[in-house]
């Protein structure tokens, strides 16, 4: 657990696990792959987060497809003060906008690069953090 300036004990965010849209991707993320929602009837991907809807058509039916976990950096921003006492030991630290090869985009981090070296359209693959309760999705450069 991290602590915060004045040493008191901090946690960090978790997400919300018991979504039930969401249950699918939580729990196919745990065994490390990486899934979309794709409407029955139009056959085009959902974006993230995940939805009870295809925002195309509106139909009910959706299956989750596996995704190759690939992508090019759309945006990012660097943060260098941790507005959240539990990333004070990871400034500076990237947000970063990743548009997925099969479509969609997802909001994670770039891992193992400074935050200086992510460039908008840098190739990225996907990672996985596990931790005891969820595992999230990261991205690193490919080289």
């Amino acid at each position: 657990m991290s602590k915060d300036e004045r040493g008191r004990a901090t946690r960090r965010g978790q997400p919300y696990l018991e979504e039930p849209e969401a249950k699918p991707f939580w729990a196919n993320l745990q065994e490390h792959k990486l899934t979309q929602q794709r409407c029955s009837s139009c056959k085009k991907m959902f974006g993230f987060p995940p939805q009870a809807l295809c925002p195309h058509c509106l139909a009910l039916e959706f299956e989750w497809v596996p995704l190759s976990g690939k992508g090019k950096i759309y945006s990012h921003i660097a943060y260098h003060r941790a507005w959240i006492p539990s990333y004070q030991d990871k400034i500076p630290y990237n947000v970063s906008l990743v548009d997925l090869d099969e479509g969609g985009r997802l909001l994670s981090n770039v891992v193992d690069c400074p935050p200086e070296d992510v460039k908008i359209g840098m190739a990225v693959e996907v990672v996985y953090e596990d931790s005891p309760e969820y595992t999230l999705p990261k991205f690193r450069r490919i080289k």
